[in-house]
This record gives structure tokens, sequence and C-alpha cells, in this order.
């Protein structure tokens, strides 16, 4: 009990630092969530109509997923420097493989008889693509969007380790001076900074699966 009143109390005492901290945070996460998004609906999109690319691209994107995450921040310091520079690459390297996945899925999976529909109504492949197999893929990349949003807030707290900003100074400050009052304060603004945002995309998501689908549990249930 008394370690919790003083993790409070360091909010309330340093209340600027943990403020700047967790700006930075949600600066570096959306960036980065922006840019996965950009480039996981592209090359989702590409590879649904690419089998052997979706192979290739599906593999590797798994590959890097395992790697362990300190060691790509490592890695990239060699190559890009220290900073929020690395650690917005190293987060988009992880966050892009749910929404390609995703995106991916969420096309092959249109019923043919929806798309065979369409195509007889004249659609062209835009027509197609826009209008029938992406709303209608919504629910399972919106489900995607989730994982990684709430992935890439989490993961944004190791990006101290490499000079990135965030609450993960605090966490980093904390284990460094053997201080856990300051670690478990960071490390808390991180955990609540991704309930909240999932708690949002979840309540998005219902709606759109309510809308589209008639139920606002996955598969139907």
């Amino acid at each position: 009990m008394n370690f919790i009143t003083e993790v409070f109390r360091l909010y309330k005492d340093r209340f600027g630092f943990f403020s700047e901290l967790f700006i930075q945070h949600i600066l570096l996460s959306g960036i980065a969530i922006i840019l996965i998004t950009v480039i996981g609906l592209l090359v989702g999109i590409y590879i649904s109509r690419n089998e052997k690319a979706a192979i290739i691209v599906l593999g590797v994107t798994n590959f890097l997923y395992t790697i362990p995450s300190i060691a790509l921040f490592g890695f990239l310091v060699a190559i890009s420097g220290i900073g929020n520079g690395s650690a917005i690459i190293a987060l988009t390297i992880y966050g892009v493989l749910p929404i390609i996945r995703n995106t991916y899925v969420g096309i092959i999976e249109v019923d043919s008889q929806i798309i065979e529909s369409a195509v007889a109504m004249g659609s062209t492949d835009g027509q197609l693509l826009f209008k029938v197999q992406l709303p209608l893929a919504l629910p399972v990349i919106i489900a995607g969007f989730r994982v990684m949003v709430v992935m890439t807030i989490a993961l944004a707290g190791i990006a101290s380790f490499i000079g990135a900003g965030g609450l993960g100074v605090a966490i980093w400050r904390g284990i460094t001076t053997n201080f856990p009052e300051m670690t478990a304060a960071g490390s808390i603004l991180v955990a609540f900074l991704a309930v909240v945002v999932d708690a949002i995309i979840g309540k998005f998501e219902k709606r759109i699966r309510k809308k589209l689908l008639g139920t606002e549990k996955i598969g139907g249930i």
C-alpha cells in the first residue's frame, strides 16, 4: 500500500515531468501507428492480388516478428543512430504484420458470390476493391489495427533504451537508479494509455461489426 501511495505522490510532485513524457509517448506512438497503417494497408491490398508476393511478404514479416524487440532496437542504432527515428522504424517493422495479414485475409475471404455479382454488374477492379472488398473486410482490418495499436504503445515504452522519448524515459530512469516507484509510475501510464485507446477502438469496432455483420460479437456469436 505504501508503494502505491509513493507512486501517486510521485505523479503529484513531478506532474510536469510525467505530462511531458506522456505527450511524447502519444506522439511517438502516433507517428508509428500512422506509418504502420498506411504501409500495412497498401501492402495488404497488393498481396491480396498477387499470391506469390503474399507468400514472400507474409513470410518476411513473420520472420521479423520473431526478432526480439531489444535486439532490433540495438541493430537499428548501428544503422540510423539513437533517438526517435530508430524507435519509429523499429515500431513500424513490428507493427506492420497484423495490418498486412488482416487486410490480406479480410479481402481474400470476401464471399466469392458477392464478388461475382459485382463483376457481373460491371464493377471495375477499383470499384470492386473500394466499394465491395474493403468495406466488407473492414471488421477484420480493424481487429488487426486494434492489436497493432496496443502493441505499438506498449513497445514504445522501451524506446528510451536507444535515446527516444516517451514514458520509457521514466521506466529506464527508475531501473538505472534503483527507483522502483519511478519504474512503476512510467509503466502504469503506458498501460493506462494502451487500455484507454483499446477501449475506444473496441467501441468503434463493435459499431462497424453491427453495421456490416448485424452483430457486435466476433464470429457472430
